[in-house]
């Protein structure tokens, strides 16, 4: 019964695994399936140690368990072919003094149990198939509250690295976007933010966190929030990345993260904003007259990567009257594109850009990203979390 059952374990009928030491009880399991309106393919090991490696091979649709082999007996046995493979149903074979035991099996995860030699084929074909049925619904049922509590988790990230901005009065048109990377059930370390302190100075913030998950996305919102309260608390430029650098050195999981962030102030009055930038991308330059340019501002490393030896300099950038800044995550312009390995780069990007240069802010960083989007889509779409922040002064 072996032999041929591992001959045929790949038909399309269900397939069970029985767990039986005893050849006359094994016998009877045979004359069962063979009775049964259900057709099943059945193969015969007689310890927990010859199951687990049948399980760690071949995944059947349920497993007939006596819960007296010579390895493993009563409710461990259950434990034992769980911690193997907690996806098979578990239907447990009990003895006429055994139905307690058999009840204790099903509380235990089994779902299901039968009293040897008080079994009729019907009976027993019901059993096999309704302990399959109940095992997927389980499944399901886990996976329903898996994607409940990842969508609850998703948005309660979202809140904290995506605020909405705290402007009192400022003269400014504000466009936020955020795309997650087609294989990130869990948003990224992207966030962003824009402040403006009480002498009327707006500031605004976007960075990445290297990774994703869970830890990089909750590191995110650490340094963002940090971030707003140094603002708040009249620390700005260089000092601030200081003290950030000081908080994801302590809150990292791992040595080798690293943040890269740009942070721009702008005094109410002045033509200019004071630019500090930590390893991050440059940004785009809009101004009136429908033009685009990528522009690079000095900046020092990544936070994290030379943590109390890194010196970011303070740099300010004329705004020409009616222009707009656009900042951005690396995840705009490095995906694949095409079917090759070429990336999108900076100047695919600003080519793009200058595809949508004429639009209104946010239809130009909606076409933006999509056009991005769209130059991917052979590869599944951008790998990256994408982060977008436009600014334009009026």
């Amino acid at each position: 019964m072996g032999g041929a059952g591992a001959e045929a374990w790949q038909s399309p009928d269900p397939s069970v695994l029985l767990v039986e030491d005893d050849a006359g009880d094994a016998l009877l399991v045979e004359e069962l399936v063979a009775d049964s309106t259900l057709k099943m393919r059945l193969r015969w090991v007689r310890s927990m140690a010859e199951a687990r490696e049948v399980l760690a091979a071949e995944v059947p649709d349920c497993v007939l368990l006596d819960l007296n082999l010579p390895d493993a007996r009563g409710l461990e046995a259950v434990s034992m072919i769980q911690s193997v493979n907690e996806q098979v149903a578990v239907v447990v074979l009990t003895g006429l003094a055994g139905e307690e035991t058999g009840l204790a099996a099903v509380a235990a995860g089994a779902q299901d149990y039968l009293v040897k030699g008080r079994v009729e084929p019907e009976l027993f074909g019901r059993a096999v198939r309704y302990a399959i049925q109940r095992k997927q619904a389980e499944q399901a049922a886990v996976a329903l509250q898996a994607s409940q509590m990842q969508a609850q988790e998703n948005a309660r990230l979202e809140r904290g690295l995506l605020p909405r901005p705290l402007l009192r009065d400022a003269d400014v048109d504000i466009v936020t976007r955020y795309r997650p990377g087609r294989a990130q059930a869990l948003l990224g370390g992207d966030f962003y933010d824009i402040v403006q302190s009480g002498d009327g100075s707006v500031h605004a913030l976007i960075g990445d966190v290297s990774g994703h998950g869970p830890d990089e996305a909750a590191l995110g919102v650490a340094l963002r929030i940090a971030w707003r309260t140094l603002v708040l608390s009249g620390i700005t430029g260089a000092e601030q990345l200081v003290r950030l650098e000081e908080i994801l050195v302590a809150e990292r999981a791992r040595t080798h993260v690293f943040a890269t962030l740009t942070v721009l102030t702008a005094h109410p009055g002045t033509p200019h904003v004071r630019v500090v930038r930590a390893g991050h991308p440059g940004m785009l330059l809009r101004t009136a007259d429908g033009g685009v340019r990528w522009v690079e501002i000095d900046g020092g490393p990544a936070l994290g990567v030379v943590p109390g030896g890194a010196h970011w300099p303070e740099r300010d950038m004329a705004v020409p009257a009616g222009a707009a800044l656009v900042l951005f995550t690396d995840g705009l312009f490095e995906g694949y594109i095409g079917e090759g390995r070429e990336r999108l780069g900076e100047d695919g990007l600003l080519r793009l850009a200058r595809e949508v240069a004429g639009y209104e802010p946010a239809p130009f960083v909606d076409g933006l990203i999509e056009r991005a989007e769209a130059l991917a889509e052979s590869r599944g779409g951008l790998d990256d979390d994408v982060a977008v922040l436009h600014l334009r002064w009026n």
